[in-house]
C-alpha cells in the first residue's frame, strides 16, 4: 500500500519508492541521490500509478538523455495495428517514451492498450482528445470539458500529459503584433489558441490550473507543460512570444512542485544553432532546472525528407547543453504520417545525438560501448561489433551486401586497411599489400 501520494510527495518526504531503486540502477547512481533530485523537481519519474507494467526512467539533465517517440493514428492513417507495430519497434530500439497523438475515432481502446501493455513512459495531449471524445466543434467545448478529459486520461494511466498552460489572452495580442513568419506551428497550442478567439475566454488549462494539479497529483500524472509559443522556423527563435511564455512556464513549475506534482518543460523548435544552448541555460534558469524536453531543435528550414537529421543536429546541442528528453523527429516531418521505417530512422538519429550528448556530459559508463566497439574493430571481431552498434542490423546487411575477399579487411580499403596493417606491424608480421 503506497504511504505517499506522487513520486516527488515521497522525495519530500525521504520515501525511497521501488521507481527510485529502479532509476538509481540503471543511473549508476544511488537511491539517496536520484530521491534528492526527484524532490527538488531536477528529475521527474513518469510513472502513473494505474501504469502496473512500467519500467520506470528517470528524466534530468544530470541522467541519460531520453528519447520520445510521437504515434497515434489520424483521419488519412487509421490503422491501430500499424501504429502498435510502431510501438514494439520504438521500445524494441530503445525508446524510454511514447506519446500517442491520435486525431481521430474512439482513441481510448488504444490508449488503454498502451498502459496495459507497454513498458515504456505513455503521454498524451489531451487537449487533441477533447474534439474528438465529444464529437463537437471546438467552439461549443467548455473549459469543464477539457478538464475532464485530461481525468480521463489520467483514470487510463497515462505517465505524462502535454497541457499548454503558458499561452493567454495576452498570446493573442502578442502573436498580432510582432507578426511571426509561421505564427503558432504547436498544434495544441493552435487550438487553444483558436477556442480563446472564438470564445474570449481564458485558456482553460491556464485558469483552472489548481484543479488540474488535484487530478494529476491524485493520479501521479507528470505535467509536461507545452510552449504553444514555440518557434516553428529559424526566424521566429528566441522571440518575444517564446520567452514570454516560458517565463510563465517557470511560474506554473513552482505551482505544481507546491502541490508536489511533477513537471517536464518543454522546448524549441526550429532554433539556428548558435541560439540552442543559450535557451538550454535560459530554461534552467526560469525553470529552477525542471527537466527540459525537447523537439529537435531543427537547424534549418530546408531538409524536408532529412528532417531526422536535422533535428538529430539541433538535439546533440541541446542534451550537451542541458536539456533531458528529446523528441524524435522522423524523415515524414512537414510531409506525412510517419510509417514504421520512418519511426526507425527518426529513433536511430535520436538516439545518436542522445548518446553523443551523454558522452560530452560524462555521463557515468556512457562511454562503454564506444570503447568495445572500438577494441572489437582493432580486432576485426565482426560479431562484436553488431552487438555494440545501435542499429546493429542495418551494419551487417550493408557488410554483408559488399562483403571483401579476406574477413579482416572491407571491401573499402582491402588489404590497404590501416588497422590491418598496423595489426601486423607491431605483431613484427610480413605485411602484404598486393
Amino acid at each position: 500500500m503506497r504511504n505517499y501520494t506522487t513520486q516527488m510527495d515521497a522525495a519530500k518526504r525521504g520515501i525511497i519508492t521501488p521507481e527510485m531503486e529502479a532509476v538509481a540502477k540503471k543511473e549508476y547512481r544511488s537511491v539517496e541521490e536520484i530521491r534528492d533530485l526527484v524532490a527538488r523537481g531536477q528529475v521527474a519519474i513518469c510513472a502513473n500509478k494505474l501504469h502496473t507494467c512500467l519500467e520506470p526512467n528517470g528524466v534530468g539533465s544530470m541522467l541519460r538523455t531520453k528519447i520520445n517517440v510521437n504515434l497515434g493514428v489520424s483521419r488519412d492513417c487509421k490503422d491501430y495495428d500499424v501504429e502498435m507495430q510502431k510501438v514494439m519497434a520504438a521500445v524494441n530500439m530503445g525508446a524510454e517514451a511514447i506519446m500517442d497523438l491520435s486525431s481521430h475515432g474512439n482513441t481510448q481502446p488504444f490508449r488503454r492498450k498502451l498502459t496495459s501493455e507497454c513498458p515504456a513512459m505513455i503521454g498524451t495531449v489531451p487537449v487533441y482528445d477533447s474534439v474528438i471524445h465529444y464529437q463537437r466543434d471546438l467552439a461549443t467545448l467548455t473549459a469543464k470539458d477539457f478538464i475532464d478529459v485530461v481525468r480521463l486520461h489520467a483514470e487510463d494511466g497515462v505517465d505524462f500529459v502535454t497541457l499548454h498552460c503558458g499561452i493567454t489572452r495576452k498570446t493573442i495580442e502578442q502573436i498580432k503584433k510582432h507578426k511571426r513568419k509561421m505564427n503558432i506551428v504547436s498544434r495544441g497550442g493552435s487550438l487553444v489558441f483558436a477556442w480563446m478567439s472564438m470564445t474570449g475566454q481564458e485558456n482553460p488549462f491556464y485558469e483552472y490550473y489548481d484543479e488540474i494539479l488535484d487530478i494529476c497529483r491524485e493520479y501521479d500524472v507528470t505535467i509536461s507543460l507545452g510552449d504553444a509559443c514555440r518557434p516553428g522556423c529559424l526566424a521566429d527563435a528566441s522571440d518575444v512570444c517564446q520567452i514570454e511564455e516560458l517565463v510563465r512556464l517557470g511560474e506554473l513549475t513552482k505551482r505544481a512542485w507546491k502541490k508536489d506534482v511533477q513537471v517536464m518543460v518543454e522546448g524549441p523548435g526550429h532554433m539556428p544553432m548558435d541560439q540552442i544552448a543559450a535557451n538550454m541555460k535560459i530554461q534552467q534558469t526560469i525553470c529552477m532546472g525542471a527537466p527540459f524536453y525537447v523537439l529537435g531543435p531543427l537547424v534549418t528550414d530546408i531538409a524536408p525528407g532529412y528532417d531526422h537529421i536535422t533535428s538529430a543536429i539541433g538535439g546533440a546541442i541541446a542534451a550537451a547543453s542541458g536539456a533531458a528528453f528529446l523528441c524524435y523527429v522522423t524523415p515524414a516531418e512537414h510531409l506525412a504520417l510517419p510509417n514504421v521505417e520512418d519511426v526507425k530512422k527518426g529513433i536511430i538519429a535520436s538516439r545518436i545525438a542522445a548518446h553523443a550528448a551523454d558522452i560530452a556530459k560524462k555521463i557515468p559508463h556512457a562511454m562503454d560501448q564506444d570503447n568495445a566497439m572500438a577494441d572489437a574493430r582493432r580486432t576485426f571481431e565482426w560479431e562484436k561489433q553488431w552487438e555494440c552498434a545501435i542499429d546493429p542490423e542495418t551494419a551487417k546487411a550493408i557488410r554483408d551486401s559488399r562483403a571483401p575477399e579476406h574477413d579482416d579487411t572491407c571491401s573499402m580499403c582491402g588489404k590497404f586497411c590501416a588497422v590491418r596493417s598496423m595489426n601486423k606491424a607491431l605483431a613484427g608480421e610480413y605485411i602484404d599489400i598486393l
